[in-house]
Formats: structure tokens, sequence, C-alpha cells
């Protein structure tokens, strides 16, 4: 790839399936590099079925890959088109290539998969094997089980696709919290390319608590209010079932008005059984919220799912927060949950226990309690600094160093925060 002329290009390839959270995160990085660095640019390429959901920054476009979905392990179908699985995978495949051969970037920073969903990603790398452009892999800290992760990376080539293809791996978590290279036996020569980011959250916005507080609780002055999401809610239906359930159970000073956000995945079918559930009841069904820090901020108690955006953003606004991971196919949300509740963080009730007594009981003892076991001495807060170390990561490999001030700047998190809207707190990934 030749050279080019203006700011710097970082392009972003996120593979995301049924849900938002890779998005999410993409975009927040997406913007930071940009108001970094202004005049640059940022693509991102990606296959989500609700397409550019997210608010962006100038300077970020993005481009959709027609959609497919993961039936069972190295099965996947098109969501739309009435190709074959393979006709979409070529398609897809050689729409990277030339989208990036075209857009020439510093860097391409790959989401979660090595080589792209069934090896699209290949002849991208293979074409990028002795360019300018470095590559970078960006991974949350929890994937899976550890077993899981280290037969599935051995099977499918992972370790060999990072050291051949990926200059670097950013990983958007905490090593005290969850050590990759341990956990998932990374080979000693490739974990010195790893990079603890700390967790990524969107930029401080102000929120307004008081007005969704008079909104839903209006005159109830001894009113609790209880919000209640699942990133996009595909798989979120137990849950609000059991939440809905467990309301008339909560009784005294624990009366409360639940807002439930069902994330714009949740299944029509599923959505009407949760409005039968909830008639007569004190609770109120949205699909999403615009402006979701001021919905955390107003609640009492937040009821979530585990997903690594939703839990990221309750941590970054210190919400009083029960957590209820999903039961599977991965483990990654119960791992999640639990090694954030052991540090005090957050509360957390497995799924196997998600009967409507055992969860009246939880959400009591959060209310009554907000702080929990956060009020113990020596507990270690929540590195939220992942949004900047990485950007600045970014902005180092596309300049080669050359601005090195400003990403130290960004890596002790005095970046300038985005200017642009609060998005729904939606994508659990």
């Amino acid at each position: 790839m030749g050279e080019h002329t203006g700011g710097h290009r970082l392009l972003i390839y996120s593979q995301d399936g049924l849900g938002l959270g890779h998005l999410r995160r993409t975009s927040l990085l997406a913007g930071t590099f940009l108001e970094a660095v202004p005049g640059s640019s940022v693509l991102t390429v990606s296959d989500s079925p609700m397409g550019q959901f997210f608010d962006m920054a100038d300077g970020h476009d993005s481009l959709k890959l027609p959609s497919i979905r993961k039936i069972s392990p190295g099965n996947w179908s098109p969501v739309s088109l009435g190709l074959t699985f393979a006709e979409v995978l070529r398609l897809r495949q050689e729409t990277i290539r030339t989208a990036t051969a075209a857009f020439a970037p510093d860097v391409l920073l790959v989401d979660h998969m090595p080589h792209g969903a069934m090896g699209e990603l290949v002849p991208t790398l293979q074409a990028l094997q002795g360019s300018r452009t470095r590559v970078v892999l960006g991974l949350r800290d929890i994937l899976d089980a550890p077993a899981t992760i280290r037969q599935r990376w051995r099977l499918e080539g992972a370790f060999e696709a990072v050291e051949e293809h990926f200059d670097d791996v950013l990983v958007y978590g905490s090593q005290e919290v969850f050590d990759v290279a341990m956990q998932y036996a990374w080979p000693t020569h490739l974990a010195e390319r790893l990079h603890y980011c700390g967790y990524v959250c969107a930029p401080a916005e102000p929120v307004d608590a008081a007005l969704v507080r008079r909104r839903y609780l209006r005159h109830r002055s001894r009113g609790r209010l209880v919000v209640a999401m699942a990133g996009g809610g595909a798989d979120a239906s137990g849950l609000f079932q059991a939440l809905l359930r467990t309301v008339p159970l909560l009784r005294g000073d624990h009366r409360c008005v639940v807002v439930l956000v069902t994330g714009p995945f949740l299944p029509a079918p599923e959505r009407a059984r949760l409005a039968r559930l909830a008639d007569g009841l004190p609770v109120h069904l949205l699909s999403t919220v615009k402006d979701s820090a001021s919905y955390l901020a107003a609640a009492d108690l937040v009821v979530a799912m585990a997903g690594y955006n939703t839990t990221a953003e309750i941590l970054s606004l210190g919400a009083n927060a029960l957590l209820v991971p999903r039961p599977g196919p991965s483990a990654e949300q119960q791992m999640r949950a639990r090694r954030f509740a052991d540090r005090g963080w957050v509360r957390w009730v497995p799924p196997d226990a998600l009967a409507p007594e055992a969860l009246a009981a939880a959400m009591a003892a959060a209310l009554d309690d907000p702080a929990g076991d956060r009020r113990a001495a020596g507990r270690p807060a929540p590195d939220l600094h992942g949004r900047q170390r990485a950007a600045a990561m970014l902005l180092d490999r596309a300049t080669g160093g050359a601005l090195d001030g400003l990403a130290a700047d960004l890596s002790l998190a005095t970046a300038p925060a985005l200017a642009t809207e609060t998005v729904p707190l939606i994508g659990g990934a």
C-alpha cells in the first residue's frame, strides 16, 4: 500500500453477530482517536443488522457487510441474503480486502477474532504483510472458560495468526482481575505483545438523575427505582420474566417502580409475554433509552446481565448493581460477575438461583445496603481508563511514536470528552 495524505487512518474490523457490544466499544475508541488528532479518519467495517447504530464522531464512517449469524460452533448462515453461506463469505472477504487496500490505513484494529468470522480476514492480513500498516488485535479480557478458549484457539490456529500477522494485542481489562496470558495459556513470546488497557467506558457526561426519578416515581416520596437491562436483549427473556414475577414480592420499604429496558433484539413474542406479566404492576417497558447514564445514576438499584459494556457503564457511574449473568452457552458473564463481586464492585445472583424468592431477597439486600462490600477498606477500584489507553496505543502505532506527548496524555485519561450525545446503554458483548 502506498503513502497517503491527510490525517492518520484507522480501520476497525468488528464482527458482531447478533448484538451491539463490539460496535459500542469500537465506536468509543474511534471517537477518542479522532478527538485527539482532528483531521484523521476512522472506517469501521462491521455486519451488525442494526447498521451504524451509535452516534459517530466527525471523521468516522462505516461500511456494512452482509450480516451473518452463528448457528453453532463452525456453522454460520446469512441473516437476510438468499445466498449460500459460501457465497456470502466470498462477498465479505472481497469487500474487506478491497476496502482495506483503498483506505490504506495506518493501523488495522481487529476486534475479538484474529482470523475474522470463518477466516474471512486471512486474505486481507496476507495482503498487509510487508506493508506499513500496523495490525492490532483488541480483546475483552474474559472471553470464555479457560479450557474452552485454550482448545478453540489451538484448533483454529489463533495463536499462529497472532504470531504471523499482529504487532500488538490490546486487552480491554485489568491483569489483576483476569490474567489473559496465564488463564488462556499464551505462549511466552506472544504474551509479550499483550497490553492491558483497563475497562473501556464512555466519556463522562452530565446526567439528569433527578429528572428520571421525577418521571417514574412522581409523588412517591419513599419510592425505590429499579432499572433493569440486559444488553441487546436477545437472550434476556429469562431474567426479565423472573424480575417481573419478583416485583409483587417486594413489600414495605422495598416497594419499587421498575423501568425495564429490553434492548432492540428481544424477540417480539417475548416482549408481548413481558407486557402481559407487567400488566397491573408498577413497571415501564422500554426498548432503548437515549440518556442511559441518567437512568443508571437515578436508579436505587440496577438489575442487569453481565455483558462487558453494561458492566463497564455500571462501574463508571458507581451504580448499585445486582448482576444476573446468562447461563450460557459461554461462561464469560458468570466469570465476570463473580470476579467483580469478589472485589466488592457489584453483587451477583447465579443464573441457576433465579427463582423469584431468591431474586427478591437479593434485591432487598442490595436496596438496604447499597454500598455493600465497597465500604471495606483497601478494596481496589476498577481501572476505567481503557478507552484512553487503547486510543493512545493506536495513535502511537499510527504515527510511529511521533505523538509521544499526546499519547501519554491520553493514557493518563486527560483527553477531552467527546462532544457527542449519550447513546443507549445496550450491547453486552
